[in-house]
């Protein structure tokens, strides 16, 4: 209790040089000790003086150690913000290229798992292309190129278990787009092999079921694309289940010539 004394003494007094003596304090005593409560006072702190010293120089360093209090305690939805609004008002500061990479790594920790809405992630994925193209010798590259593969990774999960949905409701022709729009957008995706087979294989099944008059033109689209999955898959996964298919395209449309 008698620790609180001073801390609660100084919050409550009018004057903000004691209270940023005394955030500096904990901010430090905070980053040798790795006391979160430390970090929680100093945020009280911050946050009351950072208007009145805005526009003078001990603003930047309120605005750097704010956000990193915020980083450190793991709010990374506060510290992203934070570290946002401090590259944004401090671009020439030594602290720019970190401040940067924060930012950009606490939208990373919020990025939610690949079967949720991914807009966080998209930002994340901004930010880190942003630090990326900004310092492209900065201290963070690798650890920021990293952070980078696996957003995109979780991006490209996402979009192939969104076709693979509509393969599995029978809605060809939204299978069909899907897995087109994948392939072109993920050429070195590990589901691309995948990609082709349910492609073709959405394209078979519309084609079959489709009136007479309109099978053959989507028979021989389902041909070129088993033509294009053996062409780069000729030992591939489904190879065989295409060349069946394949084969039973090229007798129906038999009926047709």
């Amino acid at each position: 209790m008698g620790s609180c004394g001073p801390f609660q003494k100084t919050l409550k007094n009018d004057d903000i040089k004691p209270k940023f003596d005394l955030a500096n304090k904990y901010y430090n005593e905070a980053l040798e000790s790795g006391q979160k409560y430390k970090f929680k006072r100093a945020i009280r702190l911050y946050e009351q003086i950072a208007p009145q010293y805005r526009g003078k120089p001990q603003g930047e360093p309120i605005a750097y150690a704010l956000s990193d209090s915020y980083y450190k305690l793991g709010d990374f939805f506060s510290a992203g913000y934070q570290f946002e609004r401090f590259t944004k008002a401090y671009p020439d500061s030594d602290k720019a290229e970190e401040a940067a990479y924060k930012s950009a790594k606490s939208y990373y920790e919020i990025s939610p798992v690949h079967t949720l809405d991914q807009q966080d992630t998209e930002k994340a994925l901004l930010k880190l292309q942003e630090y990326i193209s900004k310092y492209p010798s900065g201290e963070h590259i690798g650890k920021a190129n990293t952070l980078v593969s696996k957003l995109r990774d979780k991006l490209e999960k996402k979009s192939f278990e969104i076709a693979q949905l509509y393969y599995h409701q029978d809605d060809y022709r939204s299978a069909i787009a899907a897995m087109e729009n994948f392939i072109n957008d993920n050429p070195g995706s590990e589901y691309r092999e995948k990609a082709y087979y349910y492609k073709m294989d959405a394209q078979y099944s519309y084609a079959i079921k489709s009136y007479k008059n309109v099978m053959k033109e989507r028979l021989e689209k389902s041909k070129k694309y088993s033509e294009d999955y053996l062409k780069y898959f000729p030992e591939g996964e489904f190879s065989e289940k295409v060349r069946t298919a394949e084969e039973d395209i090229k007798e129906r449309l038999k009926e047709f010539n």
